[in-house]
């Protein structure tokens, strides 16, 4: 009796201006080569983070995802979308600072 754990991308997602990344991926076990459970988990990829200390963007590491993932987001992730992400970023830090 063989059982097996596999992970596959279930979908890959370009979601709105700024061009979020969203990954499905599913866990599949299987027991003698039928699939007995099937579980999915979902995440969340923006082009970075705001370093407020000079109002940097950080770019997101996305080196431990799937290459296709990585292909997907290095295509939408261009220079005008990691620009207008990074003002939105800094323009939301503004907003709550104020608060």
């Amino acid at each position: 009796m063989a059982i097996t754990k596999t992970t596959e991308i279930a979908k890959t997602e370009v979601v709105g201006e700024y061009k979020a990344v969203q990954v499905a991926t599913d866990t599949v076990i299987k027991e003698d080569s039928v699939e007995i459970s099937r579980s999915r988990h979902r995440h969340v990829l923006h082009p970075g983070t705001l370093d407020t200390s000079d109002n940097s963007l950080v770019a997101t590491d996305i080196s431990g995802e799937d290459a296709e993932v990585q292909a997907v987001a290095n295509a939408v992730w261009t220079d005008a979308v990691k620009l207008a992400w990074k003002n939105k970023l800094i323009a939301d830090y503004t907003e709550n600072a104020k608060i």
